[in-house]
């Protein structure tokens, strides 16, 4: 099976989206020269250009194409070839109203943006293996061809017709009776049970609220529908170069895939992510969506899209400060990423985009956003050799599960204010600040390498997730988990007594009277921080250690935090500081260590391989105590014991 070595070949892949169908062909020229000064060695090509490649059905126009091809080849850029299937051309919503996706109530989403497509029309199917066919066949053997991109950020949802013909296909082959749908769903409940197929719908707009367990299957089915339109075109373009590797793009945490299954079915994980400049955590939420992505990846991963400046879909479009670009790109590779890549190379002068910024931007060449981009081009390079294809070691693992998550986003639930990325990112910035790295894993993957697993929040878990927890801790391993995990099943049945048994007896709690959620930003007091979200009334168990206990309200003396031997449930979120200083205690005791003792403020420390990567959030210098003597790869120098850093400042050493 190809893989994203197949590719880099040695190198880190640096590039972008290209769009030269915006631009005249003299502008082309002028792209090469500029990608030249840049060091940029791939770019993406055809992402949105269905209605150039194919401007009325069965049309074929591909001379411009093949300009760009050779093109590429003869500048020494290799191509990433993307299907253009995320965005139709108008003609095919106008011959064809059955593509068009419908909201859950009957909207239709029409043409004139993009992803404006039904996962399960047969007609849309048939026209976007036709044209990835027609790609495949006529660039197969072009030498610029390093690898295939399918569609982009596949996120469509789909109420309508055809979409319902599906999802009850879908339903009857899981199944398989009435009966167990019936069961599954809980239809005895609000009399909403089945006596045929046909009256089955997607969850579309009810008079009050939805059946919980049928929007449940209604996002695997949607996740499930997005990834055979991804494997129908993946399989054509395989056929024809089977030598190499095929990718398609994630969203970061986006809720309507199943990205572990996702990931299993490319050959190149690849991620679009756009921190925020102005958030004081996007370092650390951008480490997360990086380290998840390298999970998914088992190894090196592709950094498929990031911004060299503003994005234009905030309130307010802040660009990035000097110096911030290089290091968010330079943290991707420090977290696994082989490849460090923009939307777009040249910024848009018309559309939706115009404002988005490039890595030419409005400036052009010498505007601060080109030259920045062209300092980092000679970073990547340096870099390459020593870098692609290391791997992450990690001692601890946060476990995520897209079902859970789906089971816990549901109307008619204790708190709204729950919100599970937002519970995963304050546990990862509990291991961040400490400078303990994490891997993500599915509660189902294989644990035993793992000295230490987090649990932030499992709404649902399956028999077999927590079969495999409780053999994780029966091996010696170390547990931390959240609140509201294993409260419900698969089917999102409340499992008796609020909480799975054996979880229960695991963490050493005798009854879950009842889960006690916060408002909006109020706290609970307890015993040397305040918690935030959520409390429970816990009754421990005898051979219990309550850890830390409420001081305030009804929860008065309750366990706030509570262990048994070594699986520790938490049942609040604690402070920032109090969270920091509780996981580092944890981890301590597991045997789990930072990367670097020590650091300063700011300081982000990642060991790749046998490389150590030293990031500086910040803008004031800082110095790093380092013993020994290290040869940073940016620079060509010697450190010896300390290691300066300046504004964004980034080392890579080597001992």
């Amino acid at each position: 099976m190809p893989n994203l070595g197949d590719a880099t070949r040695g190198r880190i892949l640096f590039g972008g989206d290209y769009n030269p169908e915006q631009w005249p062909e003299k502008t082309w020229h002028e792209d090469v020269r500029l990608m030249r000064d840049a060091g940029v060695n791939s770019v993406t090509l055809g992402v949105f250009s269905w209605s150039r490649l194919e401007p009325e059905p069965g049309a074929r126009e591909f001379g411009w194409l093949d300009t760009l091809m050779d093109l590429m080849h003869t500048a020494g850029v290799g191509v990433v070839l993307a299907t253009p299937t995320s965005s139709p051309p108008p003609w095919m919503g106008r011959l064809h109203p059955e593509t068009l996706p419908r909201t859950e109530d009957g909207r239709v989403e029409w043409w004139g943006g993009r992803q404006h497509f039904s996962h399960s029309s047969a007609a849309y199917r048939r026209y976007a293996a036709a044209i990835t066919e027609d790609l495949a066949v006529r660039y197969g053997d072009h030498p610029a061809l390093t690898m295939w991109h399918i569609n982009n950020e596949y996120c469509t949802f789909d109420h309508g017709d055809e979409a319902a013909a599906a999802f009850r296909r879908w339903l009857r082959e899981k199944y398989r009776t009435l009966d167990a749908l019936n069961t599954a769903w809980g239809t005895a409940f609000w009399s909403q049970g089945y006596d045929t197929w046909d009256g089955v719908l997607p969850p579309r707009t009810p008079h009050y609220l939805k059946n919980p367990t049928q929007v449940l299957d209604f996002r695997r089915f949607t996740s499930d529908m997005l990834l055979e339109c991804y494997r129908a075109e993946r399989d054509i373009v395989a056929r024809h170069t089977p030598h190499l590797p095929v990718t398609t793009n994630f969203m970061p945490l986006w809720i309507g895939q199943d990205g572990w299954r996702w990931a299993e079915e490319e050959d190149v994980v690849s991620v679009d992510l756009y921190p925020d400049p102005r958030d004081p955590s996007a370092a650390q939420h951008a480490a997360m969506v990086q380290d998840l992505t390298r999970s998914q990846a088992r190894g090196p991963w592709m950094l498929m899209e990031q911004a060299a400046g503003p994005v234009n879909w905030r309130g307010v479009n802040h660009p990035k400060p000097r110096g911030m670009n290089r290091l968010w790109s330079l943290q991707a590779v420090a977290r696994g990423a082989d490849a460090v890549c923009y939307f777009q190379w040249r910024q848009s002068r018309q559309g939706a985009e115009k404002f988005h910024s490039g890595m030419v931007s409005h400036a052009g060449e010498e505007g601060r956003t080109f030259q920045e981009v062209k300092r980092l081009g000679a970073d990547l390079a340096a870099l390459g050799p020593h870098t692609t294809g290391l791997r992450i070691t990690a001692d601890v693992a946060l476990l995520h599960d897209w079902h859970a998550w789906w089971a816990g986003a549901q109307d008619a639930r204790p708190s709204t204010e729950v919100d599970l990325p937002a519970v995963l990112t304050a546990w990862h910035r509990a291991l961040w600040e400490n400078s303990l790295t994490a891997d993500f894993a599915h509660p189902e993957h294989d644990l035993s390498g793992y000295r230490m697993i987090l649990l932030p929040q499992l709404y649902a878990l399956t028999d077999a997730a927590i079969d495999n927890l409780l053999r994780h801790v029966r091996g010696g391993g170390v547990l931390v988990c959240g609140f509201l995990t294993g409260v419900a099943d698969e089917d999102d049945r409340v499992r008796d007594g609020g909480m799975d048994a054996r979880l229960r007896e695991l963490f050493g709690i005798r009854v879950l009277h009842e889960w006690w959620p916060l408002d909006p930003g109020e706290t609970v007091a307890a015993d040397g921080f305040h918690g935030a979200l959520w409390s429970e009334e816990l009754e421990p168990a005898a051979d219990a250690r309550v850890e830390a206990v409420y001081r305030q309200g009804e929860l008065e003396g309750m366990p706030a935090v509570l262990r048994r031997d070594r699986a520790w449930y938490l049942s609040t979120l604690p402070e920032p500081d109090a969270f920091r200083t509780l996981i580092a205690r944890i981890a301590a005791e597991a045997g789990v260590r930072p990367v670097v003792e020590g650091l300063p403020p700011g300081v982000e420390a990642v060991r790749r391989g046998d490389l150590l990567f030293l990031l500086h959030h910040g803008r004031e210098p800082v110095t790093v105590a380092l013993p020994g003597s290290h040869h940073d790869l940016l620079t060509g120098a010697t450190v010896t014991d300390e290691v300066e850093l300046g504004r964004y400042g980034v080392a890579v050493l080597r001992p």
